[in-house]
């Protein structure tokens, strides 16, 4: 009750926004200490009760505000720590969390330049260069940040099938003949959910096998099509993906092109993961055939480390997403402003309130340039090619895959000295699938590291390694390695 905007609140707002700000300024420091927890773990039931958590009817004083506050980071993970690995989206950019508090400060909405004009504009801008990274002439075509790569996967769904059977968007399915999409079996989840919540169903969603390293084999991939032809359905769209979740892998996208193009289906790239590659001369290659693309995902907020969430939907045709999803809605997309209406962005996206994503990545951009972000991204991949080396011969280690890795993603298991020598493959199999489970429940327990682990196909669990925070050095990852033996080892 005492902050603005009550009667003389203003002494009483500084100092309280003072006293946040101290606690924001502790915990980054603290981020980037090597000395502190990644984690201070307790279980959900020890945390709900060692405090009280309970809303009520009567105003706390501003001191507890506070120390809420301080309490709620103290539980954090801090996502930002070197030596947190455990998600794609890692790292804590100091010109980026600038860039958050004045977007809150903002606290406006995209869907019209009339309340967010230079937000607008800067999506306009942004949108563009990353469609000119893509090889998109000119950075033709169109684009929009949506709440995440799930979210800009589903955009492309709907646009493609749209762009087949513009009459689905007034007729609905039963108007249409059965559709099928077809995606790589180590592609995200995302696919499945979108033809769920399109109605398209997850059946209508046809997994293509992949080799040994995770890509998607295009002669499979062409047989599916035609098979799915003779049955009488129509395959409307094949998301291709760069940079897959658990190998890091990226699809062959100019032979998926090629496919594409003979049978006349729209061509998505899911880039969420591997899209960052694209700033970096060294490594764009991976996505060779990109530009093929009708559509493309591509997450800042993974590689790039643009804080969450930052994810961006681009589009070869213009106009697609608007006829798409347009509806009119006279209060808010007049059509007799004062200004340019092409700038008003609400009537292509499929949500209202739209949260201002771009400032984040622009002002980053702004900061470090292209280059910036190219020897942040070589950085991390160069850390994961020595990772890669240093486990790929060590007693204790076994790749999931061959080879180095495409991008950051470093899969492997680690051998306990008591599974080392044994013969019985059945019976180590199983006590196998145990150890990465125990030393990730070890890791978050003492707070010191997290790095993910899981099954896949018919791979019991296994260590995935992903680097995106540009703070981590060399001496991290000698310390995972050693962490993971030290917990591990009386396995």
């Amino acid at each position: 009750p005492d902050l603005l905007p009550a009667c003389n609140g203003e002494i009483t707002t500084m100092s309280f926004l003072q006293d946040v700000v101290d606690i924001l300024l502790q915990y980054v420091a603290k981020s980037f200490d090597r000395s502190t927890k990644v984690i201070d773990f307790h279980y959900p039931n020890e945390l709900l009760q060692e405090y009280n958590w309970e809303l009520a009817d009567q105003p706390q004083t501003l001191e507890e505000i506070l120390l809420n506050c301080r309490t709620t980071l103290k539980y954090a993970i801090k996502t930002g720590h070197p030596r947190y690995f455990n998600q794609l989206s890692t790292g804590l950019d100091m010109v980026g969390l600038a860039a958050d508090w004045l977007t809150s400060a903002a606290n406006t909405n995209m869907f019209t330049y009339e309340i967010a004009p230079v937000f607008v504009l800067l999506e306009y801008v942004t949108l563009r260069k990353m469609r000119e990274m893509i090889g998109w002439p000119g950075g033709c075509g169109d684009g929009i940040f949506s709440p995440g790569g799930a979210i800009s996967n589903m955009y492309a769904m709907l646009i493609a099938r749209f762009k087949m059977f513009p009459e689905v968007k007034e007729k609905g399915m039963a108007a249409i003949p059965r559709l099928v999409a077809f995606t790589s079996e180590h592609s995200h989840f995302s696919v499945k959910k979108g033809a769920a919540a399109l109605g398209i169903g997850t059946d209508s969603v046809i997994l293509i096998r992949c080799d040994e390293r995770g890509k998607m084999i295009p002669s499979d991939l062409e047989r599916r099509i035609v098979e799915a032809k003779q049955k009488g359905f129509v395959p409307f769209l094949v998301s291709a993906t760069a940079g897959t979740t658990v190998y890091g892998a990226f699809d062959p996208l100019i032979a998926i092109a090629d496919i594409c193009k003979k049978y006349k289906i729209w061509m998505h790239v899911d880039g969420a993961w591997g899209g960052g590659l694209l700033m970096s001369r060294k490594h764009k290659w991976k996505l060779n055939g990109v530009e093929r693309a009708n559509s493309v995902t591509w997450n800042p907020h993974k590689m790039m480390g643009v804080p969450l969430q930052c994810s961006a939907l681009l589009v070869r045709e213009e106009g697609l997403m608007q006829s798409c999803n347009q509806m009119h809605a006279s209060y808010l997309f007049q059509q007799d402003k004062h200004y340019d209406l092409s700038y008003d962005t609400g009537d292509k996206a499929l949500q209202c309130g739209r949260h201002v994503d771009v400032f984040k990545l622009w002002l980053m951009w702004r900061a470090k340039g292209t280059t910036g972000f190219e020897a942040q991204i070589d950085k991390c991949l160069e850390l994961a090619e020595y990772l890669y080396n240093i486990i790929k011969n060590r007693e204790g280690y076994e790749m999931v895959f061959d080879g180095k890795p495409q991008h950051t993603n470093v899969c492997f298991w680690y051998i306990p000295p008591s599974l080392r020598s044994m013969e019985n493959k059945e019976e180590r199999t199983s006590r196998l699938m145990k150890v990465a489970p125990v030393i990730k429940a070890r890791m978050m327990e003492y707070g010191t590291t997290m790095v993910s682990y899981q099954p896949l196909g018919d791979k019991v669990n296994f260590f995935r390694m992903v680097i995106s925070n540009p703070a981590a050095t060399h001496q991290d990852i000698d310390f995972l390695i050693e962490e993971i033996e030290r917990l591990g080892q009386d396995l």
